[in-house]
């Protein structure tokens, strides 16, 4: 819970009391690898947040498994379309390893407004976080090459590289599979 309440407190005003009483909607869950928080085309009624694992956001599309994020611990987990408008879920979310998360579930999520006067606020300040993850990873698929695209998650999550098959992180950032094991052993060579 500790990682939770950190990660709460460091990106959102909140008094203590208002921290305590958030933290206190979500529950505790586990997934074990291959275990699906959400499938494609049902309802996402949770947002989760990720202490433990790797957590796979992918959908199909013309019998091809496209992925659009590798979820790390210390992030949240959910279909924001399907969770904010309650449409079917367009994603399918499944822990690539054995998970812990805390969870909340939708109405919980929603009447927290009645417990924090400024749930409202801190609610938009979430989504707004979340739109501008979305807005830089657009942008690095326009603006930066496959290659650039590589390095940086290189950089930033080396880890995955040793935890996600490749052809998941491939697709991630735009590439087939056999780029990117060429630019990874052209890296490697070049250590």
């Amino acid at each position: 819970m500790q990682e939770l309440t950190s990660y709460i407190q460091n990106f959102f005003p909140v008094a203590n009391d208002e921290l305590a009483t958030i933290a206190g909607k979500f529950e505790p869950i586990a997934l074990t690898k291959g275990e699906y928080f959400l499938k494609q085309g049902r309802y996402c009624n949770r947002i989760a947040f990720i202490t433990e694992g790797l957590i796979r956001l992918y959908r199909e599309v013309d019998g091809k498994e496209v992925t659009q994020w590798i979820s790390t611990p210390s992030y949240f987990v959910t279909d924001l379309a399907s969770f904010v408008f309650q449409s079917p879920g367009r994603w399918n979310i499944q822990a690539l390893t054995d998970c812990s998360l805390y969870s909340i579930d939708r109405d919980v999520y929603t009447n927290l407004g009645k417990e924090i006067p400024k749930w409202q606020e801190l609610d938009k300040l979430f989504i707004a976080k979340c739109f501008v993850m979305l807005e830089e990873r657009m942008f690095s698929h326009l603006h930066m090459t496959a290659e650039e695209r590589y390095h940086r998650l290189l950089t930033e999550s080396p880890e995955l590289f040793n935890q996600v098959p490749l052809q998941y992180l491939a697709s991630m950032i735009g590439m087939t599979p056999e780029t990117l094991s060429r630019m990874r052993n052209k890296q490697l060579k070049g250590q």
